[in-house]
């Protein structure tokens, strides 16, 4: 019995350690809703580890298939500029691109004056954008809703 309790207390340690990627460890706690809805093609694979990311940290991720996303981020009022491959909907704020869960969770808890976030393009490193050691720095940009934009969180080593 004591070999069995020195198992499961080895697997409870190193759980953590076994996650399909460091962005699944979450590093703030949930306040706010859980549910998003997620606007993709259905040939994105990047898009989809996005999502599984999301679900990883207790989203409840609703996943919406477009032949064309473009619309919709107009109709929510994304700036081009800001743009990436799938768009996100939480409590009223624009998610656009691979921006972490953790700075998710942090948007709808202080509940900023902003329109929303975005991580522009599609650096490597992100959520859903993981290439082995290779880690781009990249930004979670906020913009409000006249289109003006600053710097949300910063990643330049992560």
């Amino acid at each position: 019995m004591p070999r069995l309790l020195l198992l499961f207390t080895l697997l409870l340690l190193t759980a953590p350690l076994l996650a399909a990627s460091p962005w699944d460890l979450p590093r703030q706690g949930h306040e706010g809703s859980r549910e998003i809805t997620v606007y993709r093609s259905e040939s994105c694979g990047c898009c989809k580890g996005w999502i599984d990311h999301l679900r990883a940290h207790g989203f409840e991720v609703t996943d919406v298939l477009r032949d064309d996303v473009g619309p919709t981020k107009q109709q929510l009022g994304l700036p081009s500029e800001l743009a990436s491959c799938h768009t996100a909907v939480i409590d009223g704020y624009v998610v656009e691109g691979h921006v972490p869960a953790d700075d998710i969770k942090r948007l709808v808890a202080e509940k900023p004056d902003l329109a929303g976030i975005a991580v522009p393009g599609m650096p490597v490193g992100p959520p859903g954008m993981e290439m082995g050691a290779r880690k781009d720095p990249f930004a979670v940009i906020g913009y409000d809703r006249e289109g003006q934009v600053a710097p949300y969180r910063q990643y330049w080593q992560y």
